[in-house]
């Protein structure tokens, strides 16, 4: 019986088969869903500038109210930011400083690095200064700084939360004790709980040890509003955990 090939589609002698051009429809379809991809590409592309702005302005507020040589890195959380900026405040910024100098008896210990999470970071007219409704942080501050800092050696000591501390005198010797580090009132590092550890204590290092260690050391270095939680040590320095509540960034801003 004849059966009729009119529902095949046609191929020509070389095996190929011959394809219809797209109907109106899918063409309409197909320019439609280019544009539609052009943007949201041309979208996160102006979101991108925006936050990228946005990071720097909270760089540059950061870098002239602590002194830092170098500008910190600068993160903009969420999307998209656009919407944040328009609604005067950014959901979340992480900052990451490093080598924050010392000035003077006011800001006593340089800080090696300071990370930094702001959440409500508002937006202001002036590019030197911003406000974050919370914040959380932790400076690292290397035993080098410390050390320098307190006049005698400071190390990891044999035990957690605590440091060692070796004092050295001409003619008299070394002599090396073991303190506890924990947080004291007004942003300050409390050495406690003394122990000889190494070496004979004699009057002339008990009194450099004590000149260093008996006084709480004060961490000034730090924007101002926010206050020390608590103090870990680590092989190479010593973490300092900040938490605050509506804080500053803006020239001299350090914490008094």
């Amino acid at each position: 019986m004849y059966q009729s090939h009119r529902d095949e589609e046609p191929c020509y002698g070389d095996g190929s088969v011959y394809a219809s051009p797209p109907t109106r429809t899918r063409r309409c379809m197909i320019i439609a869903a280019a544009s539609l991809v052009a943007l949201l590409v041309g979208g996160v592309a102006v979101d991108r500038i925006a936050a990228v702005r946005a990071e720097s302005r909270t760089a540059k507020a950061f870098q002239d109210g602590m002194g830092t040589a170098d500008r910190p890195s600068v993160h903009v959380r969420g999307f998209p930011v656009l919407n944040q900026l328009a609604a005067g405040s950014l959901d979340h910024v992480d900052l990451t400083a490093h080598d924050i100098p010392a000035d003077g008896s006011t800001r006593p210990l340089p800080v090696t690095r300071l990370t930094v999470g702001m959440d409500g970071l508002k937006t202001s007219g002036s590019a030197d200064e911003a406000h974050a409704d919370g914040v959380t942080a932790t400076a690292f501050l290397s035993y080098a700084d410390v050390s320098s800092a307190l006049g005698v050696q400071v190390s990891q000591g044999d035990e957690s939360g605590r440091v060692n501390a070796t004092a050295s005198l001409p003619l008299v010797g070394d002599v090396t004790v073991s303190a506890a580090v924990s947080a004291a009132d007004g942003n300050r590092i409390a050495f406690t709980d003394v122990r000889a550890e190494q070496g004979e204590l004699l009057p002339p290092l008990k009194s450099l040890l004590d000149k260093a260690l008996d006084e709480p050391m004060p961490l000034q270095n730090v924007p101002e509003g926010l206050r020390l939680r608590s103090v870990a040590t680590t092989g190479d320095g010593i973490d300092a955990r900040f938490t605050g509540r509506s804080v500053v960034f803006h020239p001299d801003s350090s914490s008094a």
